[in-house]
């Protein structure tokens, strides 16, 4: 069986936490002898949008190229309801991609209160998101191609 090919999508908003969370999943495919590529978007927000956009490529071109997204990207509380209404819908984005396509899609992105949470989250440890968010679709990559799909 041929090695999993992994699409990074990375909100480098903040852009010291991105890069923490984008070494940890790298170190993560890596290991597992994955490959991978990264691109960028803005915000957290264009997140499943851009991983949506993959997903049509794919389907253009008449079977995959990658075989599963990891979405890596962090949000800070401020002061107003922003937060919420960008969590909310980035997180439900990223499902509803993946019921819909049946798409293995990891959720790494940080709804955080502050940035000294967010960075916790980021370090080069066991405790990084993005190495969790990598070791989570590893798995989902793993039960579909055990399932067939």
């Amino acid at each position: 069986m041929t090695a999993p090919h992994v699409l990074i999508v990375e909100a480098p908003y903040y852009a010291e936490i991105a890069a923490g969370m984008l070494r940890g999943a790298r170190r993560v495919l890596d290991e597992a002898g994955a490959t991978h590529e990264v691109v960028r978007v803005a915000g957290a927000f264009e997140l499943p949008g851009a991983v949506r956009l993959a997903l049509k490529a794919m389907a253009r071109a008449g079977g995959p190229r990658w075989d599963g997204f990891v979405a890596l990207g962090c949000v800070v509380r401020g002061e107003t309801d922003h937060y919420d209404h960008i969590c909310r819908e980035t997180a439900r984005g990223i499902m509803d991609l993946t019921v819909q396509f049946g798409a293995p899609v990891a959720f790494g992105v940080l709804t955080v209160h502050d940035e000294t949470q967010a960075e916790a989250r980021a370090r080069d440890d066991e405790m990084n998101k993005g190495a969790e968010a990598a070791r989570a679709v590893l798995a989902q990559i793993a039960l579909a191609r055990a399932w067939g799909v």
